[in-house]
């Protein structure tokens, strides 16, 4: 077929025209469509659609449509009911019958309205029932973490209890069997409240020559008490002797830190341990006073261990090596007349306490001289060295309790506890602790806080007996080992201008605030308030406390 054809069209009845066709090559096979053929001539006829090319849409970019969605899969399968007598009805000739038939007539018709009322109300069971249930649920929640909170709170309550028991029971303890000077304390404390009630109740009770009498054997029976205390002192004393020794020259800390070898990490992580002459001499010397210190050890090894001893004090020549070769022969000879180990026990616990001194030398032990709390050199003793008027005693400054009020340095800590246990015999372990408690308390905020360090034991006394009345600002909690000092604003450093008497408990909860105002009323911080004018007005008086309270005040009037 030629590229271009004449096609002559009819236009009109009578009229053609001459059409111009140009034929498009396709690239493709064209598929069959449809169409007929002619059964008289054989002509074959295709649809016009297989012979034309379809014109092209512009692309909008947009997948507008495609096969898939518009072809419907169908799927065509025969199905036989199981019944086949269900399909057919009585005629003539067939009897169906009827028996098993269901007569099925129309309900009553009901309006939009009605349908939709229908549905609200269905509505509404559906949700009366799912709210009981949640409700139900939510009870149940709330029962159990009242049951859980109850619970928590017996354990606590118990808790509470189990440990002030356990507090009385180890200040009964103390008080049965003292040892510490807070034990003592506790004693002569208590032996004044029985000495005023006593004289108290004669007083109500005995007038006349009866009262002096009376007055008489109360003074003979405090006087048999104070002979027992002191009884229980000794005692005492005799008990904690090894102890005391041990810890005046902290004997084991010294010498282990003396003979451990010297360490220093690397770059890498790892540990480098080297001995040097001194710590090898450390070592020495801590094995020789364990081995002298052993008991029940058989005479030979004993003999050895002295003769080790007596060969490594020679090597200094002294007084006191030359004691403590004087007391190795001694020992070493009663041993040879067959003296008993009870009968040598004096002996070798004069050659233990010589042998320490002797290790508490630095010419002796060059290493234990960097662990000294008692310089060497003479002059350094002279610093910071006061006099103390009652015992007549030079002491370092230590040694010497300052309260806040005090314009010099007046008396020593023993001088003071004996006038204590002479005249007022008042116990300071309760506002100890809570000292201690507080002063850890204001190091954790790391702010550079300076007044709580300033307050001694007498200045919290007065704050929280005369100020405070010794009960908790909220609860009028009495019990002194349940209290505790906290700020009052917390963003402000401790004073005793800004400060409150609290339970641990409401302590904690105090501390979580961060509104005062709208924590608590009016008349309670107005009461705070004056208690807080009280301690500034008295603490104003002291010298150390003059320069805080100006800032303080500086600071307020800032704000």
């Amino acid at each position: 077929m030629p590229d271009v054809i004449t096609v002559r069209v009819q236009t009109d009845s009578d009229s053609f025209q001459e059409v111009v066709v140009k034929i498009e090559r396709c690239t493709y096979n064209k598929p069959f469509l449809g169409g007929f053929r002619n059964m008289s001539t054989g002509v074959e006829f295709h649809n016009a659609g297989s012979q034309t090319k379809p014109k092209k849409r512009p692309d909008k970019g947009i997948q507008l449509f495609c096969k898939e969605t518009q072809t419907v899969v169908e799927k065509n399968q025969q199905q036989q009911t199981r019944n086949t007598t269900s399909t057919q009805m009585t005629k003539i000739g067939l009897y169906v019958s009827n028996m098993t038939d269901k007569l099925v007539t129309p309900g009553k018709y009901f309006t939009a309205e009605e349908y939709h009322k229908r549905r609200l109300e269905a509505v509404i069971v559906l949700q009366k029932y799912f709210r009981r249930w949640h409700a139900i649920n939510l009870v149940q929640n709330m029962m159990e973490q009242k049951r859980l909170r109850l619970a928590r709170e017996a354990q606590e309550e118990l808790q509470k209890k189990r440990e002030k028991e356990e507090k009385l029971r180890r200040e009964y303890e103390k008080k049965l069997n003292p040892k510490t000077k807070e034990d003592f304390e506790l004693l002569y404390h208590d032996l004044e409240l029985w000495r005023q009630e006593e004289t108290e109740r004669i007083n109500r009770t005995l007038t006349g020559a009866e009262r002096k009498a009376a007055l008489c054997a109360l003074l003979e029976e405090e006087t048999e008490l104070i002979a027992c205390i002191g009884m229980h002192k000794l005692y005492a004393n005799v008990e904690n002797q090894q102890k005391a020794i041990l810890q005046l020259l902290e004997f084991y800390k010294l010498f282990l830190k003396c003979a451990q070898p010297r360490r220093w990490k690397a770059f890498d992580g790892k540990i480098t341990e080297m001995d040097t002459q001194n710590t090898l001499r450390g070592k020495e010397l801590l094995e020789i006073y364990r081995s002298i210190s052993t008991k029940d050890i058989p005479k030979d090894e004993r003999t050895s261990v002295l003769l080790t001893l007596k060969c490594t004090v020679k090597e200094h020549e002294c007084k006191l090596t030359q004691e403590i070769v004087a007391l190795i022969d001694r020992e070493v000879d009663l041993m040879s007349r067959e003296v008993k180990e009870c009968n040598l026990e004096g002996l070798r616990k004069r050659i233990c306490t010589l042998f320490l001194q002797y290790i508490k030398i630095p010419e002796f032990n060059p290493e234990v001289a960097g662990w000294l709390k008692v310089p060497q050199d003479p002059l350094k003793l002279y610093k910071n060295i006061y006099f103390c008027h009652s015992c007549e005693n030079y002491l370092p400054s230590t040694e010497f309790p300052i309260p806040a009020n005090s314009h010099t340095i007046g008396r020593c800590r023993s001088c003071y506890q004996l006038d204590n246990e002479a005249r007022k015999r008042e116990a300071y372990f309760k506002y100890r602790l809570i000292l201690e408690s507080l002063r850890k308390s204001e190091v954790d905020y790391q702010d550079d806080t300076k007044i709580v360090f300033l307050v001694q034991l007498p200045d919290m006394q007065y704050l929280i007996e005369n100020i405070w009345n010794s009960q908790s600002a909220l609860s009028a909690c009495s019990d002194l080992y349940e209290l505790v000092m906290v700020r009052w604003d917390k963003q402000c450093e401790w004073s005793p201008w800004n400060t409150i008497l609290l339970t641990k408990e409401e302590a904690d909860a105090h501390l979580k605030l961060c509104n005062l105002q709208k924590a608590y009323e009016a008349p309670f911080i107005y009461k705070i308030k004056q208690k807080h004018i009280w301690a500034k007005n008295y603490f104003a008086q002291f010298p150390a406390m003059s320069s805080f309270l100006h800032r303080s005040n500086n600071q307020a009037n800032a704000n």
